[in-house]
Formats: structure tokens, C-alpha cells, sequence
């Protein structure tokens, strides 16, 4: 954009004076997404929920820089039910042990990463099938329209956990791959009809049509011109939907139907605590705060998110 050149008054006498130009540079216009960023890095929201996000990826990814003790190490001899001691920050009996001997700090730590692995390979996995369908359906419209959206009806009318329980009754190993396919077969409805409804609007757009009307191809148009502009909808409802997946898995491990051992599950040792939370509700009480934490941690993203995205709400 060609700079905007301003008269300055002289300070001489006005009938002499001679006005002199000043250049001053034109702002540069800011996209959606440039502006939705100016938003997000003001956010406490976004801010908080960043922190927490990132300081539980790490965890996943290297549970070793939190904890060197093993989660599955038991001493029944000496640690049979240990009550927490809270003044030992970071040790293997900083939070307690559990009615098996090991160690419930390690133990939250390690599941960390079955979580959120779970969580974030759900929300891929949705957000590419579901996506896929709901772009084609509202692109196209008509009888293919018709066919994808009683496809996506039939698996909306399904119960989402009991759905999942009874896919998981077809895997001999419950791992975190096979609670992850199980959720992601009924989790997908949601992104579809977000990603049809999105399309279905932008198609009627006019840079939409010129693109048609120059002869470019569908894969073009879908790929080059609808879908980057669709995503905004999608990404927010992925990324609530991610903190749903995880207590989710957390809710079939609990009911001994998730993740089986040898695999670490804040529900599994939920679960196990569950029994004994009379006696000794550490067992029970630390798993809830962690998996509560990550739950609202990704909730308040996808709410930062979605406020920075909706032009309504600025």
C-alpha cells in the first residue's frame, strides 16, 4: 500500500510559508488470525491454560525430570498404604503410596502421558475423518450432501461411552491405541457437521466463486481457498473436545474397561483408590486434581480461542 502523505503547517509566517510533506507509513491490515493472536496475548485465559498445556506436554514427554522413582516399583514391606509427606517436595513419598507400595507422585506423573497421548491422538484422528466429511458434504451438497449426513446422524445417535465400551470389547489388549480408535469412532460427528456448516457458508463466498469462474480445480478451491478459512470453528470445537477425550478415557479406565495394566491411567488409579478412600483418600484425591487440572486446562484454551476467533465477541 502506497505510503499516505499528510501537509504539515510551517512555522513560518502562514502567506510565505510553504507546506512541507510528511510521510507517514499506512498500517498494515491484520488477518483473522493476526488479530485473534493480538487478543489471545492479553488472554489470561489463554495465558494460564498455555502454561499449565505446556508444563503437562513436557511431563509427557520426559515424566523423568519430574521424578526419578518408578511407578511401578512397589514395597509392600514398607509402603503399604504410606500417608503423604507434604514437606518432602518431589520425593517418591511426597504424596503418599498407595495400597500396592508405589509411589502416587510418580504414578500421576507417569499418567501424564497415556492422557494426554490419548486425548491428542483422538482429536487428530476426529478432526482429520470428520473434517474430511463435512468438507465434501457441504462442498458438493445434493445427494452426496444427503448420503454423509445420514452417515453422520446414524453414529450422533449413538451413546458416546457406551458406544466406546462396546467397541473395546473387539480388542483382545486394551492399550492406549485401542482406546484411542474406540473414541475416535464415535467422536468424529461433532467435527463433521462444524466443518459442513462452515462450508456450506464459505462456498457462497464471492473470492469462492471468482476462483470457480477462472477454471480452477475442486481440490484447489476445497484445499486452497475453503478449508483454511472453515478451520476457525473447527479448531475451537477440537480443542474443547480434547479436554472431553481425556476425561473420557479416564472414565473407561475407571470402570475397568480403558487402559489395563501394565499402562498408567489417572482413571485406573482413581479406580483403585475408590476402595480404599476411607483409609487412605490420597490414593484417589491427587489422580482427581491432576486429571481435573488438565480437563480445564484445555476447556479454557478452546474458550480463549473461540473468543478470539468470533468477531461477535470483540
Amino acid at each position: 500500500m502506497p505510503d499516505v502523505i499528510k501537509t504539515a503547517p510551517a512555522t513560518e509566517d502562514p502567506k510565505t510559508a510553504v507546506a512541507e510533506p510528511v510521510a507517514v507509513k499506512a498500517e498494515k491490515a491484520r488477518s483473522l488470525w493476526g488479530d485473534a493472536w493480538v487478543d489471545l496475548r492479553t488472554n489470561w485465559y489463554f495465558v494460564i491454560s498455555s502454561v499449565l498445556i505446556v508444563i503437562l506436554l513436557v511431563m509427557t514427554v520426559f515424566p523423568g525430570l519430574f521424578t526419578s522413582t518408578s511407578p511401578t516399583f512397589s514395597d509392600l514391606a514398607h509402603h503399604f498404604l504410606g500417608k503423604p509427606e507434604i514437606g518432602k517436595v518431589g520425593s517418591a513419598e511426597w504424596l503418599g503410596y498407595d495400597g500396592q507400595g508405589r509411589s502416587v507422585y510418580a504414578r500421576v506423573i507417569y499418567g501424564a502421558r497415556a492422557s494426554v497421548t490419548v486425548g491428542i491422538a483422538v482429536t487428530l484422528l476426529v478432526t482429520v475423518f470428520g473434517g474430511l466429511i463435512g468438507m465434501v458434504g457441504g462442498y458438493f451438497g445434493g445427494w452426496i450432501d444427503a448420503l454423509l449426513s445420514g452417515f453422520t446422524n446414524i453414529f450422533l445417535g449413538l451413546p458416546f461411552l457406551l458406544g466406546a465400551m462396546v467397541v473395546l470389547q473387539a480388542f483382545t489388549d486394551r492399550t492406549v491405541w485401542s482406546v484411542t480408535l474406540a473414541l475416535a469412532f464415535l467422536g468424529w460427528t461433532q467435527i463433521a457437521r462444524v466443518m459442513r456448516g462452515a462450508v456450506i457458508t464459505i462456498k457462497q463466498a464471492d473470492y469462492v466463486q471468482a476462483a470457480r469462474a477462472l477454471g480452477a480445480s475442486t481440490s484447489r478451491i476445497l484445499f486452497k481457498h475453503i478449508l483454511p478459512n472453515a478451520m476457525a470453528p473447527v479448531i475451537v470445537v477440537a480443542t474443547i473436545s480434547l479436554g472431553v477425550y481425556i476425561s473420557a478415557e479416564a472414565t473407561l479406565s475407571y470402570l475397568g474397561l480403558g487402559l489395563a495394566d501394565p499402562a498408567i491411567s489417572w482413571g485406573g488409579d482413581i479406580s483403585a483408590g475408590a476402595s480404599q478412600i476411607r483409609v487412605a483418600p490420597h490414593i484417589l484425591l491427587y489422580p482427581s486434581i491432576m486429571l481435573s487440572i488438565t480437563v480445564l486446562a484445555f476447556i479454557m484454551l478452546g474458550e480463549a480461542v473461540r473468543n478470539a476467533l468470533d468477531p461477535k465477541s470483540r
